[in-house]
């Protein structure tokens, strides 16, 4: 059984792995580091006037000589995945990419973390992050911070969650919901006696239902009181999604959708149904926040193309965290989806 709640609660596996302390949401950067109240409501408005004051998102890393003496964590935190741990693998350079801290543009350096303080404002509270490998990093980061200065934890799996933790003294919960494409998705073979998809040729592929959320997430949004949820590079994997051998078939309603979509635009249909289960099933007052993809950061190719990961002092550019693909431009449904999304923070959030 979970903690009382109080009534004031309101890739692979070769995948390279950044330290996790530098890739904390910059969104949950927000709610760490800004809000001044402990309740839901008050932080609604906080974030509402922070958007007035600085973008955090839009920026760019910058080098700092001593963020490594300042870490809230480092590669001994048992959370992390060890196909993943860069510097407990004997990464070259590994520890050189502690050296970063974000800058957001027009704004000064963020300052930095402090986990008790977090403990104290978020009492009485959950936080659920849902997606694929990006949110999970993000959440072991923060319960690698937070577990370095309080112990007292449960573990356990609330609402469905692949792994997740209670700060009993505080009453915090943090969990991690997995969820590659947000919906359920599952393989499909043709049938013996036919059907709109096998008329078309179609042998077999994955079925993905793009208006039913994955079970592993269903019951997040009516138990978090703060949800952080993503999706998007699994959208594009060759490995996992043969366009020839398996191909994406989008269902609707229970029906194929015919003529079939591809890819970006089986993405577009399932941020519309996703982000309308969201609004709809969110408890009162909670706070909702998509978080995008990380810009790319390798040299000669992507991960799997014998890339390497920017040594310090090359990465200089200014960027801002998209949704990545040439697919996913301006124009593109998935955008609209997700301004739609944030358009109307008071609507949204009491919805």
């Amino acid at each position: 059984m979970p903690p009382a709640r109080s009534p004031a609660a309101g890739l692979r596996r070769r995948k390279v792995f950044l330290p996790l302390v530098l890739v904390l949401p910059l969104i949950l950067l927000t709610l760490i580091l800004i809000f001044p109240s402990r309740s839901i409501p008050a932080l609604r408005d906080a974030a509402l006037r922070s958007q007035q004051i600085c973008d955090y998102a839009a920026g760019g890393w910058v080098p700092d000589s001593s963020a490594e003496s300042h870490l809230r964590y480092d590669h001994t935190c048992k959370e992390i995945f060890k196909g993943w741990n860069c510097i407990a693998n004997g990464k070259r350079n590994g520890c050189a990419l502690l050296r970063w801290r974000w800058k957001p543009a027009g704004c000064e350096l963020l300052p930095r973390l402090d986990p008790l303080r977090f403990l104290e404002r978020h009492r009485n509270t959950n936080i659920g992050f849902v997606g694929d490998s990006l949110n999970r990093n993000m959440f072991v980061s923060l319960i690698c911070m937070l577990r370095g200065v309080n112990g007292e934890v449960r573990k356990w799996r609330p609402a469905g969650a692949d792994r997740g933790f209670t700060f009993l003294r505080y009453n915090l919960t943090l969990a991690y919901h997995r969820t590659n494409l947000l919906v359920r998705y599952g393989s499909w073979s043709a049938s013996p006696n036919g059907g709109p998809l096998e008329s078309l040729g179609y042998k077999q592929g994955h079925r993905i239902d793009v208006d039913i959320a994955d079970q592993t997430w269903a019951e997040a949004p009516s138990f978090h009181d703060i949800l952080i949820f993503n999706t998007g590079h699994w959208w594009w994997s060759s490995s996992k999604f043969d366009p020839i051998q398996s191909p994406m078939l989008f269902f609707e309603k229970g029906k194929p959708i015919i003529p079939p979509l591809l890819p970006p635009q089986g993405l577009d249909l399932t941020l519309k149904h996703m982000i309308t289960f969201v609004n709809k099933a969110m408890r009162p007052n909670g706070l909702k926040f998509f978080s995008t993809q990380s810009p790319r950061h390798f040299e000669g190719g992507d991960w799997n193309e014998g890339q390497r990961i920017f040594l310090l002092g090359q990465q200089r550019h200014k960027h801002r965290s998209t949704l990545g693909k040439p697919a996913l431009d301006e124009g593109s449904g998935a955008v609209y989806y997700l301004q739609s999304f944030e358009r109307h923070p008071h609507e949204r959030i009491q919805s």
